[in-house]
């Protein structure tokens, strides 16, 4: 997986559009769209096993960079909500950590990114997590992986999971997908996505995929959330 750091020694932004990505203080020095301490920060994650509490059923073998929260969490909301796209580049590079973390030694891998719906791409101006995909997919060829980018699923309208709970996120994800063709992946099948919050969205997928032949080894995320303990 060493082969894979050095994301932010090839490109520093020459000009200041807007602050850093992870703190929003406007840095002379933007490597990417973070500070040199957001970058620290990002530098500072390895990918690590993952899994919510409890599990959803068919949930594959789930790692994250890390939590939710700081200059990842800052990073993902600029670059999914803000319109921020050339975060997609440092991201996606990240993003190729888990993938390495969670497949074990180098071999062929086929990633396959959870669809936005066709309302979201819409106001993202493309989907999010394909743009990650492509630039992980880079990443790991560079590094002499062997590579193969899926869509194989699409998207149907769904309620907005931030206003749901675990129990009408799961009711949500299990009609949310759907085949559009089966792909023949090569190696291991790895999900990507950018969050991990109950799992029920991957699990979902991995049904899917799974009905279809083509079984998850494992999910790789960016950021996994942290279960609030209310006293």
């Amino acid at each position: 997986m060493r082969d894979l750091r050095g994301v932010w020694s090839d490109l520093t932004d020459l000009v200041l559009p807007a602050g850093c990505a992870g703190c929003a203080e406007r840095a002379p020095d933007l490597r990417q769209g973070f500070c040199p301490r957001c970058v620290g920060e990002l530098e500072s994650l390895r990918p690590a096993p993952t899994r919510p509490d409890p599990a959803p059923p068919g949930l594959p073998p789930c790692v994250a960079l890390g939590p939710y929260a700081g200059a990842l969490r800052h990073g993902l909301l600029a670059y999914k909500e803000r319109g921020r796209h050339g975060l997609a580049r440092p991201l996606g590079a990240l993003l190729a950590e888990v993938v390495a973390g969670a497949v074990g030694p180098r071999q062929a891998v086929t990633l396959v990114a959870v669809p936005d719906t066709a309302r979201a791409a819409r106001a993202r101006y493309g989907d999010h997590l394909d743009r990650l995909a492509r630039h992980a997919a880079d990443r790991l060829r560079a590094a002499g992986w062997p590579v193969r980018v899926l869509r194989p699923l699409r998207a149907l309208p769904r309620p907005d999971s931030v206003a749901l709970d675990s129990a009408g996120r799961a009711a949500a994800a299990e009609a949310a997908f759907r085949l559009r063709r089966a792909g023949g992946a090569d190696g291991s099948v790895v999900l990507l996505d950018d969050i991990v919050t109950t799992g029920a969205t991957l699990a979902a997928v991995s049904r899917v995929l799974r009905d279809a032949g083509m079984t998850p080894n494992a999910a790789a995320v960016l950021a996994a959330t942290q279960k609030r303990h209310h006293q």
